[in-house]
Formats: structure tokens, sequence, C-alpha cells
């Protein structure tokens, strides 16, 4: 799935909440000791069930103790250095049978370990949240593609025109030599025309 961790999730929340049922007391409690502030989102139930599901599908079997240390974090303690702490165990232990009820997660032990995994259900959930979050995205990038292709060629014909005008100043500043050399060439014609008169003048006066 070409698809980010982030809108993942955000995706897959709505579907869950005709799934599983959120607690009274949701609203009130914080996700762990080391907060200081019960979560500000009204759906974070929701997301943080599909957060255990994608942790599932990745690290599955897997059980609460292992996703208690996932999300987990450091507890501010004031002057004192800070110290991890575990998530909430009592969050993630409802999630997770509230999933399992839904179908969505199931028991099994692959060799050493021991927890819960993903069901076909989950699967196709997922998958069908992965869909609906890559379609806007590929429309997304085919847009900035075609953008960038239209600035390209924005930029190729500015490139040309840039060129062309070179192009003339360099042919204008060739021709140059070639009018003031024929300016000289006028000039001194004129200059002999006039000299001219005073020459034969001079021949005459010398013949006489």
């Amino acid at each position: 799935m070409n698809v980010s961790k982030s809108d993942l999730i955000k995706a897959l929340a709505p579907h869950l909440k005709s799934l599983i049922k959120k607690p009274e007391w949701a609203d009130f409690v914080r996700t762990g000791v080391f907060k200081e502030r019960p979560p500000v989102d009204p759906d974070w139930w929701y997301i943080r069930a599909a957060s255990i599901l994608l942790k599932i599908n990745k690290l599955g079997p897997v059980g609460v103790s292992k996703l208690r240390t996932k999300y987990g974090g450091r507890k501010n303690n004031g002057v004192a250095p800070e110290h991890f702490r575990k998530g909430s165990g009592k969050i993630i232990r409802l999630i997770l049978q509230q999933l399992e009820s839904a179908g969505l997660l199931k028991q099994e032990k692959k060799g050493l370990h021991k927890g819960r995994v993903l069901t076909g259900r989950a699967d196709a959930l997922i998958a069908k949240a992965a869909k609906a979050v890559e379609k806007p995205r590929q429309k997304f990038v085919a847009e900035i593609k075609e953008h960038a292709e239209h600035r390209a060629e924005h930029h190729a014909e500015h490139r040309q025109e840039v060129k062309k005008e070179e192009a003339k100043k360099e042919e204008k500043e060739d021709a140059k030599p070639a009018v003031k050399a024929e300016e000289k060439k006028e000039i001194v014609k004129e200059d002999k025309k006039e000299n001219l008169p005073a020459e034969t003048e001079t021949a005459e006066k010398k013949v006489d």
C-alpha cells in the first residue's frame, strides 16, 4: 500500500464507528499516566482502534503488554529527569475485545508468540480504506505532475525567446562594424570630392 499511515488511520476510523462503541468514560480519561489531559478529538477512540489494527497487522500476533509499550511515552517529572511510562492497559484491552467481538481480530499462536492477529474481514476493511485514500492521492499526484510539465514548457518557451533576443543582439553588434566601415568609406569619398577642386586649382596655377 502506497499510503501514509496517518492518512490510512483517518480513513479507517469512520468505518469502525458502526462496529465498536466508545464508552461514556472515554471523554474523561487520559491515554496514559504520562499524559496531562484527555484527548481533545471526540473520535479519538475510533482513531486509536484503527491505529491498533495497523499495529497488529504489522506486529501480530501481539498482546496488551506489547501494545502498551508501543503507545507509551515520557512522563514530565518537573525538575527531575523524564522516565518512560507505558500507555493505558484498560483502553487497549477494551479496544482489543471490541475489535475481536466485531470479527476483526482473533487469537492465534505463532511459535513462541501468542496474541491477536487480523482476520480476513479486517484485511478487507484496511484494503478498502487504503483504496479510498489512494484514489484522491493519485489524482493529486497527477495534477502536480501536469502542473510541473506546464511549468517546464513555459520555462522552455521563455528560454527560446531569450535565446532569440540574444541572437538578434549579436546580429546587430556584428552589423555595426560593417556599417561603420561603409560610413568611413563614404566620409573618405566625400573628403576626396571636396579636395578635388582645390587640387585642380593648384594644378591650373602651375600651368599658368
